[in-house]
């Protein structure tokens, strides 16, 4: 009755719907990945983000190498901002908003210079491709406290004087005359004192894991759905051929002819039943 599988149209149906499967398998590991990813993220914000403020002297050596699970680690420090190093970065967007990022070098009391993003601007209405206002950071010494970020990739596109593609901090460094520790950079938390007008500040970062997971079952479950949708084309396929020889003894019925003969399957290893070899004499005579 399923002969018809080992056709080449059948094998190659069978080939479809594996490479189907395969590819709907490795979509959902990818996504479970994901998910891995997100979830490590949540927990370093979670263990991280409101944390009591390490002394910059306890983590110095994170602005140097970061370490992925100190990521949003409140540092406080204590030192200067120099104003004419600060720079604008492009290309900000905030909920959805375009915008630039402030920088500033803060250069510390025991001569090491960090990285402070002190928020968020929005795009300029009088000059564009500016802001329209970059608030000062404080004169004088300043306590800040931020949370750790790793240096963002070089990018491949220009910027203005003043301004940065991204915060790309060996590149950043470049264009001072003193050295900076390039291997993290820190997110405004709080600064003493405080001054007004801010950047806008950045919002704590979302802790929930989306849907990845959904979405990797879904994957998995349309890999199998693809079997099962093959095995029940499989079964019509064969009860259509079942109706269609029906529909041709019926016909030839119809004409006045005999039906045609099924013959039924021989037993293995069995003598012919009386009945076989009856069938098998009127046969042979033409009947």
């Amino acid at each position: 009755m399923y002969r018809f599988l080992f056709s080449s149209k059948w094998l190659g149906y069978f080939v479809l719907a594996l490479i189907f499967a395969t590819a709907c398998v490795f979509l959902g590991r990818w996504q479970m990945d994901r998910r891995a990813e997100t979830l490590a993220e949540i927990n370093r914000v979670v263990s991280n983000y409101s944390a009591t403020p390490v002394p910059f002297a306890d983590i110095k050596e994170q602005f140097a190498t970061l370490d992925p699970e100190r990521e949003w680690t409140q540092v406080e420090l204590r030192g200067h901002y120099d104003v004419d190093g600060q720079r604008v970065v492009r290309n900000r967007p905030l909920n959805g908003q375009p915008g630039y990022d402030v920088v500033v070098p803060f250069r510390l009391a025991t001569g090491e210079a960090v990285v402070i993003d002190r928020g968020w601007l929005p795009i300029g209405n009088n000059t564009p491709g500016h802001p329209d206002v970059v608030p000062a950071p404080p004169v004088g010494e300043v306590t800040v406290v931020a949370r750790l970020k790793p240096s963002e990739p070089k990018l491949d596109r220009g910027a203005v004087d003043g301004q940065l593609a991204s915060i790309d901090l060996p590149g950043f460094a470049s264009e001072l005359d003193y050295p900076l520790q390039t291997g993290a950079y820190g997110q405004l938390a709080s600064e003493s004192p405080a001054v007004q007008p801010m950047p806008v500040a950045f919002p704590k970062p979302a802790t929930e894991e989306g849907t990845h997971l959904s979405y990797s079952l879904q994957w998995f479950a349309f890999g199998v759905l693809m079997f099962i949708g093959f095995g029940y084309a499989a079964r019509q396929q064969a009860r259509n051929a079942a109706i269609d020889a029906e529909d041709d003894d019926e016909e030839i019925l119809a004409a006045g002819g005999p039906p045609r003969r099924r013959t039924p399957p021989a037993r293995k290893g069995k003598r012919p039943t009386s009945e076989e070899e009856e069938d098998a004499i009127l046969d042979a005579q033409g009947y």
